[in-house]
């Protein structure tokens, strides 16, 4: 994130008006349109690909335990992925 300088962005005024408010220290101003989580990175596509590839080998016989040590994860997590999966597809586990 990088800062940008208020006396080179805004009106003298405003300024003067966020002053009485927090003089010299940094705020965040939030963006009107929130992005989705993961829209501007590839992480989201990455978690979808590791989802579907998880999916893939349950379904292909490869048991929790196995899948949770090969992808450092808990075996409840495992099995929630699973189950958000199975959700999403209409069936149920």
């Amino acid at each position: 994130m990088s800062y940008v300088r208020a006396d080179e962005v805004l009106p003298e005024e405003l300024i003067k008006a966020i002053q009485r408010y927090v003089s010299g220290k940094s705020i965040y101003i939030p963006c009107k349109e929130k992005k989705s989580w993961g829209t501007q990175t590839k992480t989201r596509q990455y978690y979808q690909n590791r989802n579907a590839e998880i999916c893939r080998k349950h379904t292909s016989g490869v048991c929790v335990k196995v899948l949770a040590d090969e992808y450092s994860l808990s075996e409840k997590s495992i099995q929630r992925i699973l189950r958000a999966a199975a959700h999403a597809d209409g069936k149920s586990l």
